[in-house]
């Protein structure tokens, strides 16, 4: 018959290593252990009657030390009874476990667990597989799958807010859940983001000035259709029919010399005025600073060569020219958005961002 030492010591809740009593951090894995309070010591008469192992994730263990056999130090740690059922977090949205996970209470002692630990460090008791799971996810990606989120662009294109879209549905306007109250072109309920089939989508909610997004390349646009450049608003018109026909008493009207124009590009002012109008002399027309068909030399916001129009065979495409701002066209009820897109929004500019992963 051999004796048995025991010491009392404190076993981490993240990675099961044992630590004599006093221990501030775990030599293994660095966990705080000043948070954990020592049982009283239980007797060795008591003690010897226990299991030599520890519970695994007990704070108060016993360490066995065999004089006659070292190697039956540590025998194999019993597993600790968990009192949390896989169907207590079944009917949790992975929003509402992520909440969990952040502030978990030991359901057999009502303290409170840190995150990323595996067991109560007052009972022992196993935190629950699916609160970990959460945990995992919360602290290695800060947002749920398939989520995005919109950056508030300042000055200068630094970032400023940013706006997780963690709901299904997102009223952006001067009420609603992304409130913009200082911006008079935003309308009450301007806009809404939402998801569809686990994509992005924005939909014009009838705003008085909508929802413009930044123009990749070339697309297809057609009359009527609005976008800015610059600080400039424009329109696409469609060439007004001829009305040079001669009056009922047979005479012409004088005017200058007609030229072909497939189409026409209409300003906008502020409150819906007409600004200047220009007839393409030909298939194109090209905006700009400096050097094009149509100049705004004093609009800090246009580039040299910032976008152009062009018509083929009746149909008509708005190309930007790689200008530094960008060139924007307002969407017509809703739009699908990918990662990296520009809106505008009244006067704020927003990029979407989406969870890739």
């Amino acid at each position: 018959m051999h004796t048995e030492q025991h010491e009392i010591g404190i076993v981490c809740g993240q990675c099961d290593l044992w630590s004599p009593m006093g221990t501030a951090r775990c030599p293994e894995c660095a966990n705080d252990l000043a948070l954990f309070t020592p049982r009283r010591a239980s007797s060795p008469a008591t003690s010897a009657r226990r299991s030599p192992t520890p519970a695994a994730g007990s704070i108060a263990g016993t360490r066995a030390e065999a004089r006659l056999d070292p190697t039956s130090a540590r025998g194999p740690a019993r597993s600790p009874k968990t009192t949390s059922s896989k169907s207590e977090f079944a009917e949790l949205s992975q929003e509402e476990l992520m909440e969990q996970a952040r502030n978990y209470v030991c359901r057999s002692c009502s303290s409170g667990v840190p995150s990323g630990h595996k067991f109560c460090g007052r009972c022992g008791t196993a935190v629950p597989p699916e609160i970990l799971s959460a945990q995992t996810l919360f602290f290695g990606d800060m947002q749920n799958p398939a989520k995005a989120k919109l950056i508030l662009i300042r000055g200068e294109g630094m970032d400023g807010l940013s706006f997780h879209l963690k709901a299904e549905q997102h009223i952006v306007g001067r009420n609603g859940q992304l409130v913009f109250p200082d911006d008079p072109f935003v309308s009450p309920k301007h806009a809404n983001f939402f998801y569809r089939d686990g994509k992005l989508v924005v939909r014009d909610e009838g705003s008085l000035n909508g929802v413009y997004i930044r123009v990749r390349g070339t697309i297809d646009i057609t009359p009527g259709d609005t976008f800015l450049a610059g600080e400039q608003l424009f329109r696409l018109d469609p060439t007004p029919r001829a009305s040079d026909g001669q009056d009922p008493d047979g005479t012409f009207f004088y005017s200058s010399p007609k030229h072909p124009s497939p189409f026409r590009l209409t300003q906008v002012l502020q409150g819906g005025a007409v600004g200047m109008t220009v007839c393409a002399r030909g298939s194109s027309l090209q905006i700009g600073r400096e050097g094009g068909d149509l100049n705004f030399p004093v609009d800090l916001y246009m580039s040299g060569s910032h976008c152009r129009l062009e018509e083929h065979n009746g149909k008509f495409t708005l190309t930007d020219l790689n200008s530094r701002n960008g060139t924007y066209v307002r969407i017509k009820s809703e739009r699908e958005l990918a990662h990296g897109d520009y809106l505008f929004i009244g006067r704020k500019l927003l990029r979407v961002e989406l969870n890739t992963n």
